[in-house]
Formats: C-alpha cells, sequence, structure tokens
C-alpha cells in the first residue's frame, strides 16, 4: 500500500500564495503546508512510499521532494499531469492510474485533516470493500460540499455536489482507500469521465462506476476538524485546525 495526493491544482481563489505555488503547498501552520500534513498522516499509518500528482507549479514541489522524503522517511513519485492547468482533477487521478495498483490512500492535496481519518480507512477495510470513501456524517451541509447518498446494503447510490442538502448522508472529505484490485475498472471510469467533459471530478468517476453496479463504500469519520480549502475563509480554518494536530 502507497500513499497518493492529487496536488496538480491551481488554486486561484487563493492568490497571492498560489502566484508561484500549488494549493498543497500553502504554509497552514508556520512553515508547514497541507502536503507536509498529509505526508505526516501517511507516515503515521506506517506507509512508506507515497506518488504525488503535480501539475500547477509542480517546479515548486520538485524543489521540495528531498527535504520531505528526509522530513517523513517517505520515498516520494512524482507524477506529471500535462493538463492540470485546463482540465478538472479526473483526468488528474486518471495520471496516477499505475500507482493505484499498489492499492493506494488517496489525500486530496487540499484537505487538512487528521490522521485519525487514515486509520478509520484502514480499520474498515477487511470485508471485500474495493472503494472506501472517508465520509462526514456530522456535519450541517450546504450547496459547495461534496455530498454523498448512501444505502447501508448497496453503499454508495448518489456522489455530486448538485444535490439537495437534506438528501445527502454526509459529505465525502476528499480522501479514498483504493485497493489494487479495483484499478482497472476506476481507471476506465475516470477516462469514459474526462472524455465526456474533461471539467469533471474524479467523484464523477465513481459515480460513473456505481452507474456500472460497482459498489462503492463509506467509512464515517466521526466528529473530526477538517476542511478542505479552496479560498481564503478555508484557509483561516484551516490554520485554525492544523495547529491542533
Amino acid at each position: 500500500m502507497i500513499g497518493l495526493v492529487l496536488a496538480a491544482g491551481a488554486g486561484r481563489r487563493l492568490r497571492p500564495y498560489t502566484d508561484t505555488l500549488p494549493k498543497a503547498l500553502v504554509p497552514v501552520d508556520g512553515d508547514t503546508t497541507v502536503l507536509d500534513l498529509t505526508l505526516g498522516n501517511f507516515a503515521e499509518v506506517g506507509l512508506t512510499e507515497v506518488a504525488i500528482v503535480v501539475g500547477y507549479r509542480k517546479e515548486a514541489v520538485y524543489e521540495r521532494k528531498e527535504a520531505l522524503e528526509a522530513k517523513y522517511g517517505l520515498k516520494l513519485t512524482l507524477i506529471d499531469n500535462d493538463k492540470a492547468e485546463e482540465w478538472n482533477n479526473a483526468y488528474s487521478l486518471w495520471c496516477a492510474r499505475d500507482a493505484i495498483k499498489h492499492t493506494v490512500i488517496l489525500a486530496n492535496g487540499d484537505t487538512v485533516h487528521p490522521v485519525s481519518v487514515e486509520k478509520t480507512l484502514l480499520a474498515a477495510r477487511g470485508n471485500g470493500q474495493k472503494i472506501i470513501l472517508a465520509l462526514d456524517t456530522v456535519k450541517q451541509l450546504a450547496d459547495e460540499e461534496m455530498k454523498v447518498v448512501v444505502d447501508p446494503e448497496k453503499g454508495v447510490q448518489k456522489i455530486t455536489k448538485l444535490m439537495d442538502p437534506a438528501e445527502a448522508t454526509g459529505e465525502y472529505i476528499g480522501v479514498t482507500l483504493i485497493e489494487g484490485e479495483a484499478a482497472a475498472e476506476l481507471a476506465d471510469a475516470l477516462k469514459t469521465t474526462f472524455e465526456r467533459d474533461p471539467d469533471l471530478y474524479y467523484e464523477d468517476g465513481y459515480q460513473e462506476l456505481v452507474n456500472r453496479g460497482f459498489k462503492v463504500d463509506v467509512a464515517p469519520i466521526g466528529d473530526v476538524k477538517w476542511v478542505e480549502i479552496d479560498n481564503h475563509d478555508d484557509l483561516e480554518k484551516g490554520r485554525e485546525i492544523a495547529c491542533q494536530y
């Protein structure tokens, strides 16, 4: 098993920080970035290798690669996304299709979260699940969140931002455990998704899988402080949370 981080996005709503840095390298606690926090989580649960999909301002990640490897005791492999500034992250995850064959814990490069999330996903393995989404069933939902409807027996039925919050079971927080045996089917679903519309999310790839009859499972994370950093208000929340870990 390895870690996988999607860190190719431009994060234009976080300018001026992202004039020179990808969103994953915006500081959230002193010099500590979202990428630092995620790599620390991966190391804490015993992972030794991490693949990072890079694109926008990728040179900043390349420059820090050796220092990050030394700091967290991880071997990092950087995967270039050649369309990071044009296409959405369904293509970005597809770029990591070979890495997924190793079984991965996937984390979005803009999600500040504690290591308890990774531990929850690992504890949920073992009953034949192939893909397990970390789900917040506590948070009050609004329009922007990636909302999920779950059937207790059949797993995920619907995953989209375009849903009445009242219908949703919870919010997908941007962290997934993907077993290697799901890699080929997921890669095909992602390809179908971005070929249909390059602006779609990888979560739309999950929906494509569900539509094909593939079971996608969830693991509720409990009452956990986390945030997806899209704008400066989110960044302030991330800084409040990060210093508590």
